[in-house]
């Protein structure tokens, strides 16, 4: 059988937005912008001043708080929406992924314009679709990638620091994911490709990260918010489109996933909790060299290292987190099979590893 590969584009920098007319035009004259309301707010008006006549904003719209499928629906519904040439997503991933759905089931092109560095949303063909409540529903593929991703690196380095941090921590479970899920397998071409592009993030996340924080802190742009947000957004984006959808995601995602049963947990960012999976995965696998590396990285820009940081309890909280997380197909393609045992205790063996790191630093301190 025949295969068609559709790659991301992007443009990235602080005059990304003047590039917006040039490479939208072929595709249409008319643009609805669909976004978040704070998204809206930093990028609307920047958006609108790198567009000529030949490509015009009809409408703005909200896309609804959420990435669900009743959002999609309304959006579906819009006239404005329905008589557009092209759709602009600005804001994060589930405004990028609320549109992407819309632009396939209306037969549009999607540009994306990212205002925080949390996700590869802007450039995938994946979306991650919500319930009403919160809970993970399950993932929309839509036939390729957005058109063209366009980066402002300038609103990005103004977003709140969280934005950058839990991207950071989603980014790292990238590369350390996709060859785990592809270990042991015979990769084709194209497959083979994106796991090897997936081993450019994690060393580069290591290098640059603690200063993209840095720099996101003063909000200022710098070369180290470029990489970082290139990693976050391009590199990881790249795997997703290129790698079978079995090598995505691996037990990182699951306790994600796992999370979001709890209600207390419906405003923490996805990237966060997967970076805290990415340390349950390293100890099942017993990774111990470069689950240390990580989790150093992580305790120095205050990643979640244990269950607390992230307000959550062994006692109470890892049962449910295990019901949702043994359900996901993210634990299914995997070189060995994960047991529910396994899982629970790779957390486990995390939360001994911070105790222990806890009081040696009190016994030095003392």
């Amino acid at each position: 059988m025949s295969q068609s590969i559709f790659l991301p584009n992007y443009t990235i920098g602080a005059d990304a937005y003047e590039k917006v007319n040039d490479i939208v035009k072929p595709y249409g004259t008319n643009a609805v912008i669909i976004g978040g309301k704070n998204a809206l707010e930093k990028a609307e008006d920047k958006i609108k001043a790198g567009l000529t006549s030949e490509v015009k904003v009809t409408d703005t719209l909200w896309y609804g708080g959420n990435s669900t499928y009743e959002n999609v629906d309304q959006l579906l519904a819009n006239p404005s929406v329905q008589a557009a040439d092209v759709l602009f997503a600005v804001g994060g991933g589930r405004v990028c992924d609320t549109v992407k759905v819309v632009g396939e089931k209306a037969g549009k092109p999607v540009f994306t314009f990212p205002t925080i560095g949390s996700n590869c949303s802007p450039v995938t063909a994946v979306c991650v679709i919500y319930k009403e409540n919160g809970e993970m529903q399950g993932l929309f593929f839509p036939s390729q990638p957005p058109t063209h991703a366009f980066i402002d690196s300038e609103i990005i380095a103004q977003a709140p620091d969280k934005y950058l941090w839990a991207g950071i921590g989603d980014a790292l479970s990238k590369e350390i994911e996709s060859t785990f899920s592809a270990r042991g397998d015979e990769l084709d071409y194209t497959d083979g490709l994106g796991i090897q592009i997936g081993k450019m993030c994690t060393e580069r996340l290591l290098q640059y990260g603690t200063q993209a924080l840095k720099d996101s802190a003063a909000n200022q742009p710098s070369y180290a918010i470029e990489q970082v947000v290139l990693d976050i957004i391009v590199t990881t984006g790249l795997v997703s489109v290129l790698v079978i959808n079995d090598y995505n995601s691996a037990l990182a995602h699951s306790f994600y996933y796992g999370t979001t049963v709890l209600e207390k947990m419906e405003d923490y960012l996805h990237g966060a909790s997967v970076s805290y999976g990415v340390l349950a995965l390293l100890q099942l696998d017993q990774q111990e060299a470069l689950f240390q590396r990580i989790y150093a990285f992580m305790k120095e820009n205050k990643l979640p290292v244990c269950l607390a940081d992230m307000g959550l309890n062994a006692t109470s909280d890892l049962e449910a987190i295990l019901d949702k997380a043994m359900t996901t197909n993210d634990i299914v393609h995997v070189p060995y099979e994960i047991t529910r045992e396994m899982f629970k205790q790779a957390i486990l063996d995390v939360e001994a590893y911070h105790a222990k790191q806890n009081q040696a630093a009190l016994a030095a301190a003392n």
